[in-house]
Order: structure tokens, then C-alpha cells, then sequence
């Protein structure tokens, strides 16, 4: 078992804000954030046996409606991120 300080070191190491594909995981993507207390949470968001669909305007009107994506909450809700998303950003600038 790690001790408290390796624990903390592989924390830190983590980059924060940049989502991840999380393959076999139980989401597609996951992000680390900070909360309000401070500390470093992973979140974690999509269903990975789906794919976005998020080039068909029907859809993603739809989406954002659906999630509320003009109030999208904070950081360490998965909301959040699966409206950042289905956004007009693409993809690839998503979390650099």
C-alpha cells in the first residue's frame, strides 16, 4: 500500500483540466479537476459504446437543450464536460 506522500506526489503529477480517453474504463473520457475544497478529482463522462454525434445540427441542438448547456455548471460535474463538448469548439483544441 502507498504511503500518504506517494499518494500526494501521484496526485500533483496529474494535468489537470485535459480530458482522456479512459479505455475499458466504465465512461469514454475522464478529466482531473480541482473542487472547491481544493483537493484533485477525476471526473468521469460519456457512455463508451456511443459516439457523439455532434456534426448534425438537429442532434446537438437537441443535446444542449436536453443537458442545459447554456448554464453548464462547474468543473467537477460531468455535465460540464459533455457540454463542452458537444460545443462549436472542436475537438481537438478541447482541454489544451
Amino acid at each position: 500500500m502507498k504511503n500518504f506522500k506517494e499518494i500526494r506526489i501521484s496526485l500533483v503529477e496529474k494535468t489537470l483540466n485535459k480530458p482522456f480517453l479512459t479505455p475499458g474504463g466504465p465512461k469514454k473520457r475522464a478529466v482531473y479537476v480541482k473542487n472547491e475544497k481544493g483537493n484533485i478529482v477525476k471526473v468521469t463522462f460519456g457512455d463508451p459504446n456511443l459516439s457523439i454525434k455532434r456534426d448534425n445540427p438537429e442532434r446537438k441542438k437537441s443535446f444542449r437543450a436536453r443537458h442545459n448547456c447554456d448554464n453548464p455548471g462547474p468543473k467537477t460535474k460531468a455535465r460540464y464536460w459533455s457540454c463542452k463538448f458537444w460545443s462549436n469548439t472542436p475537438v481537438s483544441k478541447i482541454g489544451k
